[in-house]
């Protein structure tokens, strides 16, 4: 079978979709009777690109100033993809996001979350519109829609009128690198950033407002100063949309050297944080699924989390749950 995914994704530095893709393609692979081939957007590839596009976030910018450029780019999207796919004899296509391409033959999809609904400022006025004009009829041609958790399924079948019988919850998993470690194998990497094994409390996730990273921050600057001091908190993310929403009480937390902003990280740096962090902080207001969760329990260590949207379904009684403020 002949599979065609959509790539077009791993233009942008990898987030939670970023990384599903990525072990999905990984997976898909190690099936013999699989041929995949993957959709870019300028063209079709069967390799995965090494880190994202130079100049994406330009083009994030760009678009947000010109009427009509998310329309005019899935327009040109979608005659390479249409070409491509008749030469390439696609037997079955997989759209890993929010807005599938018209494909002739079986698709299925993968809906993450309803963030669109939710938090729709979280999205450009142009492509919110163009995800709200194109998910429903996407939605009602996908043969299969799968979903990281029951809590999404569930909202989608309240949402949009999906029935159960086209949805199929498939959790996600966490890559080998997710691993406890000792202390000796962390000192090289932590030396970097001034750390110790176990001496600091970690932050992951882009920073935006339903990360819910104020209620972190104030959690923090309650602590005693000497056990701030011995615990500094680390926020490891890139800027999202109103990140300026917080911006006076990060810079003043960051004033205080009891908080440090790492930005984004590699998968392998920031799989060493995990596993040499006390704790996970993760008091995130709506989450589909919440893949530092998992990440961190499969490091050994413990998660301090909000008990929303779908997050208890990936801690269970094993995290440690605190009201969002």
């Amino acid at each position: 079978m002949r599979i065609a995914l959509n790539a077009r994704i791993l233009q942008a530095p990898r987030t939670g979709i970023g990384q599903y893709l990525i072990e999905l393609i990984a997976a898909l692979r190690n099936d013999p009777q699989i041929e995949l081939e993957l959709f870019h957007g300028w063209g079709w590839s069967q390799q995965v690109p090494q880190a994202a596009l130079p100049g994406y976030s330009g083009w994030t910018a760009l678009a947000k100033r010109i009427p009509g450029a998310y329309q005019m780019r899935r327009a040109l999207d979608q005659q390479r993809f249409d070409r491509g796919a008749r030469q390439r004899h696609v037997d079955l296509y997989h759209e890993p996001s929010l807005w599938p391409l018209d494909f002739a033959g079986p698709m299925l999809m993968t809906l993450h979350d309803l963030t669109h609904v939710h938090y729709p400022q979280t999205q450009p006025r142009d492509r919110l519109a163009e995800i709200e004009r194109r998910i429903g009829p996407a939605l009602e041609r996908a043969q299969c829609i799968l979903t990281d958790s029951q809590f999404v399924a569930d909202e989608i079948s309240r949402h949009y009128g999906v029935s159960a019988a086209r949805l199929q919850v498939a959790p996600l998993g966490y890559a080998p690198r997710f691993h406890p470690r000792q202390p000796e194998q962390l000192r090289g990497r932590l030396a970097a950033f001034g750390l110790e094994p176990g001496g600091y409390l970690l932050c992951v996730g882009t920073l935006e407002p339903r990360k819910n990273l104020t209620q972190a921050l104030r959690a923090h600057a309650l602590l005693p100063q000497p056990l701030r001091a011995r615990f500094p908190l680390l926020i490891a993310g890139m800027a999202g949309w109103r990140s300026d929403c917080f911006a006076a009480e990060l810079q003043a937390a960051l004033a205080s050297g009891h908080v440090r902003l790492l930005g984004y990280q590699s998968d392998q740096v920031l799989a060493e944080l995990l596993a040499g962090a006390r704790m996970l902080l993760f008091p995130s207001l709506y989450e589909g699924f919440g893949l530092p969760v998992l990440e961190a329990m499969a490091s050994g260590v413990p998660v301090l989390l909000s008990p929303q949207s779908a997050l208890p379904e990936v801690a269970g009684p094993a995290g440690l749950y605190l009201e969002a403020g």
